[in-house]
């Protein structure tokens, strides 16, 4: 088998490609390295695919042209699908990522027990350009400490790292990735224990213009949110579930206040009670519980009603039973209370989680079919 294969995923990269590839190739024949490089671009409107054949001419050089899908992480894994070496690195075309450090990612990923190799910025050696402003350094850092619940990583979110073959294959078909961090992606969905860092100088990209953006930052938060569920699972849905709930707090004392001013009180506690109830749906359906918010709407609104109703009667009947029988709750009855709200939020999230927003098996997804893919050299 082939011993190392590059991907590069690309859109609008032609003139750093002249350059980055030759360096490749030169770091690979330095170490005697036996690769190839394969370029994904997302079908390119400036040179990238007559450049890429150009060089093919010269290099090592695969390209597949990607028409009916776009994005970096998806790039990124139709090039691990259609990859053939034993190792599988991943690398930026920007020119941000030093080639001269594949040999050295290549040699760590051979260690015993090594799962994982990063070419990173943040350890002891590894620096960022000198030009980073404090803004884009404090929203890396922010981005980074986010990424802390998955990894003790010091830089997670890079995008120059590699990987085993057979380690990213037991994950394959389980990758959902959204946004640029698919290096995160693999080290959770892979269940990469051991991470090792080589320390790299990260440099501005030298032609063309950088694709993050606020719509990416977004991406982010929204792929964190699929690792959280993907990795805490239940953990994962109770805490959104219960942080959802708490707003309904809220939700619901400020109608009160406002309706209290047009209704008698008891119709004003009744509307506020069903507009956070309401609420906590929409939140629950659209974040909690997403995977199911394909089903019918209506019918989950009033199943999830019915999931409250049932958690208010246990939370009444266990406040109830608490207070009159157990002779300590007599005179602690919000402590009685208390806990009556637990064993009613823990009854309502289970028959949410379970009945209301039930999860069907999804079909295996895939990021591109051979249909969507074109392969020139």
């Amino acid at each position: 088998m082939l011993q190392l294969s590059i991907i590069i995923p690309t859109y609008c990269e032609a003139e750093n490609l002249t350059v980055l590839i030759p360096r490749i190739n030169a770091a690979l024949s330095d170490a005697s390295l036996e690769a190839e490089i394969i370029v994904v671009d997302d079908n390119s409107p400036d040179e990238t695919i007559p450049v890429c054949k150009s060089l093919a001419e010269k290099f090592p050089l695969k390209l597949i042209t990607r028409e009916n899908e776009r994005g970096l992480s998806t790039a990124v894994i139709a090039g691990l699908n259609a990859a053939a070496g034993e190792i599988l690195l991943v690398m930026d075309a920007d020119l941000s990522h030093p080639p001269e450090k594949i040999p050295e990612l290549v040699s760590a990923l051979n260690q015993p027990h090594t799962d994982f190799v990063i070419g990173s910025r943040y350890v002891e050696g590894g620096s960022t350009d000198q030009s980073w402003g404090w803004f884009r350094k404090w929203n890396s850092r922010v981005a980074t400490w986010l990424s802390r619940p998955f990894t003790s990583a010091r830089d997670p979110l890079a995008g120059f790292f590699a990987v085993k073959r057979h380690t990213y294959l037991k994950a394959r078909n389980i990758l959902n990735p959204i946004g640029y961090k698919i290096g995160l992606e693999l080290i959770v969905k892979c269940r990469c224990q051991n991470v090792v860092e080589i320390p790299i100088e990260f440099t501005d990209r030298m032609a063309g213009t950088s694709k993050l953006s606020f719509k990416e930052q977004l991406h982010y938060l929204k792929h964190l949110k699929r690792l959280f569920d993907f990795k805490y699972q239940n953990y994962a849905y109770f805490v959104q579930f219960a942080l959802i709930g708490l707003t309904g707090v809220f939700v619901n004392l400020q109608m009160l206040a406002l309706l209290s001013i047009w209704l008698i009180s008891p119709v004003a506690v009744a509307l506020a009670i069903w507009t956070s109830m309401s609420t906590n749906f929409l939140l629950n359906r659209n974040i909690t519980f997403s995977y199911a918010k394909h089903q019918p709407f209506w019918k989950q609104y009033l199943s999830y009603c019915g999931s409250c109703l049932t958690g208010a009667v246990f939370n009444w009947l266990t406040t109830i039973v608490l207070s009159r029988s157990i002779l300590f709750f007599e005179k602690r009855i919000l402590l009685a209370a208390f806990i009556g709200i637990l064993v009613g939020m823990g009854f309502n999230f289970l028959l949410c989680r379970y009945l209301v927003f039930s999860k069907h098996k999804p079909a295996a997804e895939t990021p591109a079919t051979e249909k969507e893919l074109r392969h020139t050299k």
